[in-house]
């Protein structure tokens, strides 16, 4: 496959997963912002901060209020990472690979930015959000599972689902940290109801509550939930999981090439590294910390990727 096909296949994935996401980060950071009491910037902050957007965010606007925030990251065209930005590079993406999508791809593809597009035309209301940040989930869950109900598993389904998951393991990792370390309640509140309230709120932003109860019965605390998050193999948006299938894909890449590239030993050394320790081992080193490190070892295998499968030429 030429490189700019793989890699539009990539980039295709990586942004729809990213309009998702962030819309999930807004979910979250809103949910958190209710629970706390005298809640206001300072939480919006949090989110601009977690998204990774604080600088070109207050390159246009003075304070994180949250109008604001939720405007900048929905439907700012001047952000890269709104979700009208990233539904829109999708769907450029899309139509530049349109021969190595299926048809119920790329209509599918097509359909969501139009409607996506058609939502986002209008500032936001407070009353419409929870409504809005729905319709983005459903949309690009209707993209994934067109990918998922038609194409081939081949080359341009593996380059699918490494833009996918790198990006998921992404958003999970900047989500934790959202609770666990910008939003972290004072210590009088550690473990109390208000605690638990908002680590259960992580849970719904990435669709894992019932989940989590199903695997952890009476054990809603931060130690089983951030190890149900980051840990375990079977929850489709831990960092295991997400890095188990970048270690598979890269590993099919390997045989349809038949060649070995620095990226798989990357993505092998991420999955090792993460699921050696144990959740007590990444408290002791500090939560926040792996995460960050975990964020930028996926940088840097994205990076790997590209330049391993000539995305540019």
């Amino acid at each position: 496959m030429l490189g700019t096909t793989a890699g539009g296949l990539f980039w295709m994935f990586r942004n729809l997963e990213r309009s998702e996401n962030t819309a999930r980060l807004v979910e979250a950071g809103l949910r958190i912002a209710l629970t706390r009491p005298g809640g206001g910037h300072d939480e919006w902050e949090s989110v601009v901060n977690t998204a990774g957007a604080a600088a070109d965010y207050l390159s246009t606007h003075q304070t994180f209020d949250g109008a604001s925030v939720v405007d900048y990251l929905l439907r700012d065209p001047s952000n890269p990472s709104s979700v009208l930005s990233a539904m829109e590079a999708a769907r450029n993406n899309a139509r530049m690979v349109r021969t190595a999508l299926t048809r119920e791809v790329w209509e599918a593809t097509n359909e969501s930015w139009m409607r996506l597009t058609a939502a986002l035309t209008k500032p936001i209301q407070d009353r419409d959000l929870p409504q809005l940040l729905s319709l983005i989930r459903r949309e690009t869950t209707l993209v994934r599972g067109s990918l998922a109900g038609t194409m081939m598993r081949n080359d341009q389904y593996d380059f699918a689902h490494l833009g996918m998951f790198l990006e998921r393991s992404d958003n999970t990792a900047r989500i934790l940290d959202v609770k666990y370390y910008l939003l972290l309640p004072p210590e009088a509140q550690v473990g109390s109801r208000l605690d638990s309230i908002q680590w259960e709120t992580i849970l719904r932003s990435v669709s894992a509550q019932r989940a989590f109860r199903w695997a952890n019965p009476g054990e809603m605390n931060a130690r089983a939930i951030a190890s149900f998050l980051i840990l375990d193999p079977r929850m489709p948006r831990s960092l295991a999981f997400c890095y188990s299938k970048l270690n598979d894909n890269l590993s099919y890449l390997e045989s349809t090439y038949g060649s070995s590239v620095p990226s798989k030993a990357m993505a092998q050394d991420l999955l090792q590294s993460t699921t050696a320790s144990s959740i007590g081992d990444i408290f002791d080193q500090g939560l926040h910390e792996f995460l960050q490190s975990r964020i930028e070892l996926a940088n840097q295998l994205a990076s790997q990727i590209e330049t391993d499968y000539r995305f540019h030429g």
